[in-house]
């Protein structure tokens, strides 16, 4: 299992938080001060020297609108740099920023400006690559099923039950992107209700193998392209302690989070590798802890922070072995979103080989409503 690239870098804040040694109001009142001194000193040479008070009237006058242009150009300016970036960013360019080198309310707004542009780019760039991904999920079993269907309509294949099983498989891969989808316009409006139930661990989570191991097997007898694991030559192993292990959870939803993180876990593993599914206690009462290893090249921890994100589709080139394509990159963010909903916490943990996810769900007392 690996992380990926594609999560965006974070923007730093300036370190002079909310103390700013040049402040506008700080220069606006220097301003007042300086327009007031100029004008006093000058009173007070045209005392000494009995000039007219005209002269030093007009003296005083160019002097402080002098300084205030000044002022006003340095504080117009950035503003103008800011409006021609807004203005580039409602027309679709996202690749402008505003020169943060202000230690003012300023620099914070062009700082502002800066972080929602790489927020939008990002987002662009997400949804393209997503409309990419689906495009290419899509092509490969609605061309087999087009496939299938023509040779029937043309007479070349006779409906026979073999061929009706080959069109079904096809419109199966359908309907498993379509489910993806589904569930990531749920993980959007974050409304799913939790139908929590107490459930032994060992017989549930020895189901949700023997059925990732029974998907995989039907995969392989089709072409890649459904975005999930066709390996038949990775085991799955199983370790549940103590062996009455029971939890309080929606099962359906766990369910989403261990075949997915199976899937991606399979994909990244060697050739006749390892991934082990394992289970313990909580803290608390019926909590639980789950953890899957594989044997894989791991994530670096600088990507750690970036494995649950979307689209995120590993940093690896190629993963190992036949069947193991990037997907869709949303298993993962779909394993987080059904973690959080129970109020738990998922993230990659410390290994010595390979990769680890720990996960960690409250008991029924912790779990929210």
């Amino acid at each position: 299992m690996s992380g990926g690239p594609g999560g965006r870098g974070q923007r730093k804040k300036q370190p002079w938080g909310g103390v700013r040694p040049f402040s506008i109001k700080t220069k606006l009142g220097a301003l007042v001060v300086v327009s007031v001194l100029i004008t006093t000193g000058l009173s007070v040479i045209a005392v000494h020297t009995k000039t007219e008070l005209r002269f030093i009237t007009v003296f005083s006058m160019i002097a402080t609108l002098l300084i205030t242009q000044f002022v006003a150009h340095s504080l117009t300016a950035p503003l103008d740099d800011m409006n021609a970036v807004a203005r580039s960013i409602s027309h679709g360019d996202y690749t402008r920023r505003v020169r943060e080198s202000r230690r003012d309310e300023l620099g914070d707004l062009a700082q502002t400006i800066n972080v929602m542009a790489d927020e939008l780019e990002a987002q662009d760039s997400q949804r393209k690559e997503l409309v990419a991904n689906v495009s290419h999920e899509l092509r490969t079993p609605i061309a087999g099923l087009r496939a299938v269907l023509e040779n029937i309509v043309d007479g070349f294949t006779e409906a026979d039950p073999e061929t009706m099983r080959t069109a079904l498989k096809q419109t199966e891969r359908l309907g498993r992107l379509v489910e993806t989808l589904l569930d990531l316009s749920r993980l959007d409006s974050g409304v799913v209700p939790l139908r929590k139930r107490r459930f032994e661990v060992w017989p549930y989570l020895s189901g949700v193998l023997k059925e990732a191991n029974m998907v995989a097997s039907a995969r392989a007898n089709m072409a890649s392209g459904s975005g999930s694991h066709t390996r038949t030559d990775v085991h799955l192993h199983l370790d549940v302690s103590p062996p009455e292990l029971v939890a309080h959870a929606d099962p359906e939803r766990i369910h989403q989070v261990v075949a997915n993180l199976i899937d991606n876990a399979v994909k990244h593993s060697p050739p006749h590798g390892r991934v082990t599914v394992r289970a313990r206690r909580g803290a608390e009462p019926e909590s639980l802890e789950l953890e899957v290893l594989d044997e894989g090249p791991g994530i670096p921890r600088t990507e750690w922070h970036r494995v649950f994100e979307r689209f995120n589709r590993g940093s690896v080139n190629r993963p190992h072995g036949p069947g193991s394509d990037g997907g869709t990159g949303l298993g993962l963010a779909i394993a987080r979103w059904a973690v959080d909903l129970h109020g738990g916490r998922i993230g990659v943990a410390e290994s010595e080989r390979g990769c680890r996810i720990l996960i960690t769900l409250p008991g029924p007392s912790s779990v929210p409503s």
